[in-house]
């Protein structure tokens, strides 16, 4: 989780919402993929950081699928990204921060628990929950100045 809030502490120094994610293969512990938000800067609606984190694991893997696979991420996925992550059947998905407004996995359309969702990872979250809304609500203080 800490590599995954460097990478939110990168995109916040970017401009972009900081939100960070890792993909690491379960069984080595090896990191596949780290990354930012990149929306802005790519001028790309759905360069999410779980996306990009999954691009390139897939990439690394050559494999769209990555069942063998965790996912740290700092905030609850949204629709979007939960939608991704059941596509590359990964196997566990760790995040920081809740998102009551935005997410998708414990608020809103809880999307693995839709009967539609074709694979649901296991999911953990809250983790070190306090340390990632900060991060947020620090980023999004600045944009009101």
């Amino acid at each position: 989780m800490a590599h995954a809030f460097a990478e939110a502490e990168a995109a916040a120094s970017l401009g972009e919402v900081p939100v960070g994610a890792v993909i690491v293969q379960a069984d080595s512990g090896q990191m596949l993929a780290a990354c930012g938000n990149r929306v802005e800067t790519l001028a790309d609606p759905s360069a999410h950081a779980e996306l990009l984190a999954i691009r390139a694991a897939c990439r690394d893997l050559g494999s769209p699928r990555l069942p063998g696979c965790d996912l740290y991420v700092t905030l609850e996925p949204c629709a979007l990204c939960a939608a991704a992550i059941s596509l590359a059947r990964l196997r566990r998905v760790y995040f920081g921060a809740y998102d009551p407004k935005g997410g998708a996995v414990e608020h809103g359309p809880r999307w693995f628990r839709q009967r539609t969702c074709l694979h649901a990872p296991d999911v953990y979250g809250g983790i070190d929950e306090r340390r990632a809304a900060e991060l947020l609500r620090a980023f999004f203080r600045t944009l009101r100045l």
